[in-house]
């Protein structure tokens, strides 16, 4: 795990240029790799690469970036890790080839020089960006793993491409002074992250998972990424090549693919463990990693206290399954510090409440490990997520009914505000009470007036519609605005499970441990997104999915053979803090400040009239808008730590 930058500038600039350019660039990622750094400069061609290193396979200066190949034509920079590297590495054995160590970016490299870099990353196995200079065609290629575990951004400015593992090296530039896209504010009020290719900065694009771009020195266009892996061929390929298996028959498959995903990630010169937190995706990965560990796994969990604390049943995983357990207790206002620091650890606005406990759990495991397997993905590959259940059957049987129908019931159940829906919630007798069920009732109304599949997940899955609280709220077009054909087969289910896939996960979920676990140093490694996993998943039947109104079944049955039910089966819980008495209490004063209308109006991109409605319902208690403040006032932080100017 490490962190990259480059540019190739087509205009004779100077190597002294060059060497400060990508040395800056590097020393803004310094938290990403501790362990080294390195830069390699051609003056003649305009190309410059920095590598700053967290040593994980072969602690030696045989690892050392960035790395020449053997025939000296290729320079590699790589961030991330190479699970089967020593299949790879037989494979060059056996062709004749003199590896001078054993890490695996040598492994890949060598491999890219034999064959090609498309050849190699479809025989790697692994989480990876990367840049690749190829000093005989003078092209540089940017690369990025299959899910989109590892970040990479570029830019063309001023007649050069320069690019990073975050945005904050590419600010380090000189003479490159991003603006604000306003159209991608749009993207993260709604989402509360902002979907790829599209960054919060103007002209500056995240690389798709899965894809590679080449440039060409002297001739800096624009040219189109492309794949050598994508979801979409995966869903597809699924879809026409269903398993049918029995059940029993259908878990031993699974488990013994995610019993290897969970060995190949065990593999680590360095000090190893795993997060815990109890729940079924968390569990599972422990377990699998203990059946193969000649030793006691370190599992670590973090406790903050209150009512969604999960710490107790991670404990009692770790005793029944014989982990070497540790808990680390911290307070509330732990907790509260640094939610406020969270925005600046995001290089562009990131607003999932989770980043919160992530870095908590990330920074309590690094003072003891430098590698943590993680439970992440099984809810967005599996179904875990109660929206899920939504389109398995609402959304299934909606869609069978006129949609004049369908939008006269939406009007209907929208005739009743959404206060009016909280006081009967309320007033239901004690143990059916439904929280917040005019959030709920009003969002099914949109549900019921979703035209198709993606219109519905807009709609299961926006805090705030941009309309109600921005100036300029155009959006551009994501995977959740366009139709594609080839995907029209798939059942609502699984039209949702794949915009989480090519949306919430590389954008959201794997954006936050990655910058969680790198500002403390710390490599995570996620089982579940090994991309065999990812592909058995989608030739799954629905019912391996959900099952007796309950997602991630296979996962279950699979856990259920290294851990009793009572330990794991209750209801989800989810990595959230107690946000909404958050925003409420301690955190009233900071919300105050950073969403007062004063503020707004003079920074001219909201409505503040529009922002300050769902605050007052907010803090009056009347409604629970916590996801909503939260999305504003992370955006008003991140603003006052960047200041940057603002493009139409």
């Amino acid at each position: 795990m490490c962190g990259l930058a480059g540019i190739v500038d087509g205009g004779g600039a100077t190597h002294a240029f060059l060497t400060a350019t990508v040395t800056a660039m590097s020393d803004a990622v310094r938290h990403r790799g501790p362990d080294g750094s390195g830069i390699w400069c051609d003056p003649a061609a305009g190309a410059a690469l920095a590598h700053r290193r967290l040593a994980i396979i072969d602690l030696t200066d045989h690892g050392h970036q960035p790395m020449l190949s053997a025939d000296g034509r290729y320079v590699l920079v790589f961030n991330g890790e190479i699970y089967n590297h020593r299949e790879m590495a037989s494979r060059l054995a056996g062709a004749g080839a003199r590896l001078r160590g054993h890490s695996d970016t040598e492994i890949l490299l060598e491999t890219i020089a034999s064959t090609s870099v498309e050849s190699a990353l479809e025989a790697a196995n692994g989480m990876f960006a990367l840049a690749l200079w190829d000093r005989r065609k003078q092209t540089m290629t940017l690369a990025r793993d299959r899910m989109g575990e590892k970040p990479l951004y570029y830019a063309h400015d001023r007649g050069r491409v320069i690019f990073a593992s975050e945005l904050t090296a590419l600010r380090q530039v000189s003479g490159f002074s991003p603006s604000l896209d306003q159209g991608a504010l749009a993207l993260f009020v709604r989402h509360s992250y902002v979907p790829g290719p599209q960054t919060i900065y103007a002209g500056v694009r995240k690389l798709a998972p899965g894809h590679l771009v080449r440039f060409q020195a002297g001739c800096l266009d624009d040219p189109v990424p492309y794949p050598f892996w994508t979801l979409r061929d995966a869903a597809s390929r699924g879809a026409a090549d269903p398993l049918s298996l029995a059940d029993d028959e259908l878990v031993s498959v699974a488990e013994g693919t995610l019993r290897d995903a969970v060995r190949l990630r065990m593999i680590s010169d360095v000090p190893l463990g795993a997060f815990l937190s109890g729940g079924v995706d968390s569990s599972l990965v422990v377990a699998l990693m203990q059946s193969v560990s000649p030793r006691p796994v370190r599992s670590f969990t973090v406790s903050v206290g209150g009512q969604f604390d999960e710490s107790q049943h991670a404990a009692a995983v770790a005793r029944h399954i014989g982990t070497d357990h540790t808990e680390l207790r911290l307070t509330e206002a732990d907790a509260l510090s640094l939610a406020s620091e969270i925005p600046a650890m995001y290089d562009e606005p990131f607003a999932d409440p989770s980043a919160v406990p992530t870095a908590l759990v990330s920074a309590a495991a690094r003072q003891h490990v430098t590698v943590c397997l993680t439970g992440d993905g099984g809810d967005e590959i599996l179904a875990g997520y109660n929206r899920y259940l939504a389109a398995d059957r609402l959304m299934t049987r909606a869609m069978r009914v006129p949609a004049g129908v369908r939008t006269s019931v939406g009007h209907a159940i929208c005739q009743a505000s959404p206060h009016r829906w909280d006081t009967w919630g309320n007033a239901l007798p004690s143990g059916r009470r439904v929280p917040d069920l005019g959030t709920k009732m009003h969002k099914l109304a949109r549900v019921l007036a979703a035209a198709d599949p993606h219109a519905a997940y807009r709609a299961l899955t926006s805090h705030i519609e941009p309309t109600h609280v921005l100036r300029h709220p155009a959006e551009p077009m994501t995977e959740a605005t366009q139709q594609d054909p080839r995907l029209s087969p798939l059942d609502p289910l699984h039209q949702m499970l794949y915009l989480d896939g090519v949306m919430t996960l590389p954008d959201n979920m794997l954006v936050k441990v990655d910058r969680a676990s790198m500002a403390v140093a710390l490599e995570c490694r996620v089982p579940l997104l090994d991309h065999r996993f990812v592909e058995l998943a989608w030739r799954l039947p629905r019912t391996a999915k959900i099952r007796n109104r309950q997602g991630k079944w296979l996962l279950r049955q699979i856990l259920r053979r290294h851990v009793p039910d009572e330990l794991f089966d209750r209801p989800k819980q989810g990595f959230d803090p107690p946000l909404a008495d958050w925003l409420r209490g301690p955190l009233r004063n900071w919300v105050g400040d950073l969403l007062s209308p004063s503020r707004l109006d003079a920074q001219g991109l909201f409505n503040a009239a529009g922002v300050q409605g769902i605050v007052a319902e907010h803090m009056s208690g009347r409604r629970n808008h916590d996801y909503a403040v939260w999305t504003l006032v992370v955006f008003q932080a991140w603003w006052e730590h960047q200041r940057v100017t603002v493009t139409s």
